[in-house]
């Protein structure tokens, strides 16, 4: 079970300022080498999560050999680049979003209840879902190095549109939080809760594990 603290920010487009906010909250790894056989790359991943009954904090911290950003818009195929996942349920819905952002801040949202049928959030919800990489914005081919880059990322509440939620205060999901790279030299395919499934698969709702809103 992972708690989500509720913390004051005075300013929730200043980056500087949510960061600062999150300087004492827990760092969480992202850790299951789940398929060790086929793909054993582990970088070392980690992230912080807070909320402010509006809006989810997530900032992600990486530290990996081969970057790779060539996704130029939301909504593509972010997962083919080097990408950090956060996909959440609510209740007992069947139904999750998957939010994914390259390492440049591109993103993807859907809404699903499995991998095949998403429903994509629209332009305005993407334009409201805050990204800040320290890789800057702009799209770049594989680059092989000692990179640590981190990504700040602000999800306000509306951009569940099919949850009805108002605030995060006080409720209680279910969420797993990946970091991959489908077209990496290496690829790889970590996760904060195990999975017990013959390929990598992250479209699996059952091995998500627990998240307490406070």
């Amino acid at each position: 079970m992972l708690f989500v603290p509720l913390i004051d920010v005075a300013d929730v487009n200043n980056p500087s300022t949510i960061i600062e906010c999150m300087r004492d909250v827990r760092v969480n790894e992202v850790a299951c080498v789940n398929w060790p056989g086929e793909y054993p790359s582990a970088p070392k991943v980690t992230f912080k999560i807070a909320h402010d009954g509006s809006n989810i904090f997530l900032h992600f911290f990486v530290e990996e050999n081969e970057v790779l950003a060539k996704t130029t818009g939301d909504n593509g195929p972010v997962w083919t680049d080097s990408c950090v996942e956060f996909f959440m349920s609510f209740a007992d819905s069947p139904f999750y979003y998957n939010a994914e952002f390259s390492c440049i801040g591109k993103a993807l949202l859907g809404y699903r209840k499995d991998r095949k049928n998403a429903e994509h959030a629209s332009a305005e919800v993407m334009n409201s879902i805050k990204r800040y990489s320290s890789l800057g914005s702009e799209p770049f081919d594989r680059k092989q190095g000692d990179f640590k880059w981190n990504m700040l990322v602000v999800i306000p509440v509306s951009a569940y549109w099919h949850s009805g939620l108002n605030s995060f205060n006080g409720i209680k999901a279910r969420a797993n939080f990946y970091k991959c790279g489908d077209n990496l030299t290496i690829p790889h395919f970590l996760s904060w809760n195990p999975i017990h499934t013959e390929k990598p698969d992250f479209h699996v709702p059952q091995y998500f594990g627990e998240l307490t809103f406070e």
